[in-house]
């Protein structure tokens, strides 16, 4: 099997750069491409009326979402490794889970929540292994500062 089309979902946190940097050397490795997705996740939008409150909020998720792929892109540029990026909307599970059948791994990262954190909150990466059409690596975040 071959793991040289690597699909990297990123939400711009802190607690991805540990699966980024991951991907960046498993994609310089195996001679891999990297393709940067940030869903710009409308769900917690998508209820409300479309006033000007909610088109700032709805720019502010498009401007990090342009930052969080340009964090991989920067990476992946400065390592010599070919990248592409990708800023798509919906679900974040729903889309990457649309996403994986193009790809021959995916690599996440997770913040390792447990207990009632997780139960209340969900794990897209969780979500994202057990659904998706590709392998997943999922990347624990450094606790010493990523």
């Amino acid at each position: 099997m071959e793991f040289s089309n690597i699909l990297v979902p990123t939400d711009g946190s802190e607690y991805t750069k540990s699966a980024i940097r991951a991907a960046v050397d498993f994609a310089k490795k195996v001679g891999g491409k990297i393709t940067a997705l940030y869903v710009l996740d409308q769900t917690m939008i998508s209820n409300m009326p479309m006033d000007a409150a909610v088109r700032n909020v709805y720019d502010a998720l498009a401007v990090e979402g342009k930052e969080a792929v340009g964090i991989v892109k920067d990476l992946a540029d400065a390592a010599g490794v070919p990248v592409e990026v990708s800023v798509k909307e919906g679900s974040p599970v729903k889309v990457i889970l649309e996403e994986s059948s193009k790809y021959d791994v995916i690599i996440m990262g997770t913040l390792g929540r447990t207990g009632m954190s997780k139960l209340l909150m969900g794990s897209v990466a969780e979500r994202v292994v057990r659904a998706s059409s590709c392998p997943v690596l999922v990347v624990r975040a450094n606790e010493a500062g990523n």
